[in-house]
Parts: C-alpha cells; structure tokens; sequence
C-alpha cells in the first residue's frame, strides 16, 4: 500500500480528549488527566469453545467510557462470537465479562435485561421489524422500557432521533422499512440504537453493502455517537477505513486453529498509526489486502 493510500485511510482531525483516564493538555498548557472510574466493560480470560471447537481462546479486553474499539480479523476468527459475549448472549466456557462492574454471567434475567438496556446495537442487516413503521421501529425500545413516556414525547424522541441520523420524520415515519432504501434502513437501525440513550454501542458490520459515500455517513455517526453522545463503542468490522477513521484503538484476533499453543489470540491492540507499523506479518498482510501465505493456510485447513 503507497504511502498516500495509507494517508487517506487515516483520521485528518484528532479527537478530541473523550476518553476516560487520557492525558491531554489544557488551553492552559498544563497536562491533565481525564476523570478515571473503573473500565465500562471488561473481559477477563474469556475462553469459547462449541462442542470441540475453540473459537475464542484468553481474552482479556478493557473498554473505557469515551472510547470506541474496533475489533478486526479474517472471518471465523471469532469477532461476532466476542461482541455476543459482551452482552451475554453467548455464555463463556470459562472467564468472566463485566459491564459497570457486574458479572453478566451471575445477573437473573430481569438484571441481564435492565444491563442491556444500557447497550445500544446496530447489526449488520439493520434487523428493523418488516410489519412496523419506521416510527414504530425506533419507538420500540422505548415502548418496551419506559412505558411512563407519553405517546407526545415518544414521538418528539423519535423524530429528533430521525433528524440526529439525517432523515426527515416527515417523509419516513409512516414508511415500512421495504419502502426505504438499505442505507437509510441502516440510519433507522442506528436512531432505534441510540433511544434509550445507551453507554456503550455495539457495531456488527455497520458498512456492509454500502456504497462509499453512505458508508462514510454511517462513519460520522459513529464519530458523532462518541464525541456528541459520549458513549463507547465496539466496532466489529473488515473496512479498514472506518476501522482507521473511527477506532481510538484497534484490537485483531487471528483464527485459533493457526496458532501455535502458546500464542495469544489478540495479535494485535494498539491504535491506528501502530498498526501501520506492525512488524507481524499477519497484520500487515491483512490490514492491506494482501492473500500471501493464506492461501496455503486454507488449503490446509480444508
């Protein structure tokens, strides 16, 4: 990759100081700490494994508040099996995940539901409701978490929310997702994930199957969710570019079944302009596209 590509794949502005426990210089000039509280979230030993399957294999990962974290790698590494775990949708093997302090795994049912009430999630394939009204979508969790809310202030929520992701409640909220396009489904997904005012937003694959432009838009709302919003993130993606413009700090796991017994899956945790100078040729190799000895490795494999 030439240096100007490189170039283009980084953050021209820096963010500024968010993030809990950072240093950064006052208007002042005088080096200051931001306010530091124990982690949001936080992953101590966490193994997977499915039948005779290890998927994921010691994780240890600590999320502050303010901080987005952007968690990279081929397919079947084990990115999604990770972000399901931090909302205790997929159970360790062994290991434990904390969010404020809580082990998710020790919470009943009725706690688990009020702790993810704290998340906000935005998959994929946006995953609105077919039969509901995209008023109706980004209402739900409202509806089903504040039942005290007025019908008034449910709707002046909701339309601020289409606004705050750049669509015009007047011409969308009567619309079915079928009657809108996919990147504005995938705007609607992320008003629904920021109405209950989550601290910490969960990304799988936000940029899949869009085009440049709308990709860089679902970009700046993840920017803006951080920096307007103060809420962490955890960005599962294989766009490097949104990677490298959103990410305060990038994480990569590498398959299981490739490691050798005494190698750590996280192979990776540093920021942007680190990963760029990673002499492992894993990373390397994949943070620029290039196949390499991988081609080997799956015939291999199969």
């Amino acid at each position: 990759m030439t240096e100007q590509k490189r170039d283009e794949l980084r953050t021209d502005e820096a963010v500024p100081p968010s993030i809990e426990g950072s240093v950064f210089v006052g208007p002042d000039g005088v080096k200051k700490v931001l306010r530091r509280r124990p982690p949001l979230l936080e992953i101590e030993s966490l193994n997977v494994i499915f039948g005779e399957n290890q998927v994921l294999r010691d994780i240890t990962l600590k999320i502050r508040r303010g901080e987005t974290v952007a968690i990279i790698g081929e397919s079947g590494c084990g990115k999604t099996v990770l972000l399901k775990t931090m909302i205790g949708l997929v159970a360790p093997t062994t290991g434990r995940v904390f969010f404020k302090g809580q082990d998710l795994s020790e919470l009943s049912d009725k706690k688990l539901t009020e702790a993810r009430s704290h998340y906000g999630f935005v998959f994929q394939m946006a995953a609105l409701f077919d039969s509901m009204t995209i008023e109706e979508n980004v209402s739900f969790p409202l509806r089903q978490h504040h039942k005290e809310m007025s019908k008034r202030a449910i709707k002046e929520r909701v339309e601020y929310l289409l606004e705050e992701v750049g669509l015009n409640p007047r011409v969308v909220s009567a619309k079915t997702p079928s009657e809108i396009s996919g990147g504005m489904r995938k705007r609607v997904g992320f008003a629904r994930a920021l109405a209950m005012d989550p601290e910490i937003m969960l990304y799988d694959e936000p940029t899949t199957g869009l085009d440049p432009i709308m990709s860089d838009v679902v970009n700046e709302l993840m920017i803006n969710a951080r920096d307007r919003h103060h809420v962490a993130g955890v960005l599962v993606t294989h766009d490097m570019k949104s990677a490298v413009k959103v990410a305060n700090r990038l994480i990569m796991l590498y398959p299981h079944a490739l490691l050798d017994s005494d190698e750590p899956q996280m192979i990776f945790d540093g920021t942007a302009d680190e990963i760029w100078r990673c002499s492992d040729k894993r990373v390397s190799q994949f943070i620029r596209g290039e196949a390499g000895e991988r081609i080997r490795d799956m015939s291999m494999e199969d």
